[in-house]
């Protein structure tokens, strides 16, 4: 059975930075694609930064480009967000997600498995 765990979550002042990591379990996804996304109170969960397999495609939501930074390493079957500059607004649960597929992608149905969820809280 496969299970995604999300870690690195927690309360952060404004300006600051956390890193989230997520390790599938009970099977490799080395040659997938994978994501972050995240959902704030009373919102739709929405797409952060994907990456490929390879890491030669990373893509990257509009309100968080410059900040935060996508990365995975296949070795340890690991994927990172980097979140820098943090502001109010990104207060969410971040939800990671892998795909059988070796492509990045934005869309939330094209991912196979899903973690559940590591809350990050920023303090104005």
């Amino acid at each position: 059975q496969v299970q995604l765990v999300e870690s690195g979550g927690g309360l952060v002042q404004a300006g600051g930075s956390l890193r989230l990591s997520c390790a599938p379990s009970g099977r490799s996804f080395s040659s997938g694609g994978m994501g972050w996304f995240r959902q704030a109170p009373r919102k739709e969960r929405e797409f952060v930064a994907a990456i490929s397999a390879s890491s030669s495609t990373t893509y990257y939501a509009d309100s968080v480009k410059g900040r935060f930074t996508i990365s995975r390493n296949n070795a340890k079957n690991t994927v990172y967000l980097q979140m820098n500059s943090l502001q109010p607004e990104d207060t969410a649960v971040y939800y990671c997600a892998v795909r059988l597929r070796r492509l990045a992608t934005t869309e939330e149905g094209e991912y196979d498995y899903w973690g559940q969820g590591t809350q990050v809280t920023v303090s104005s």
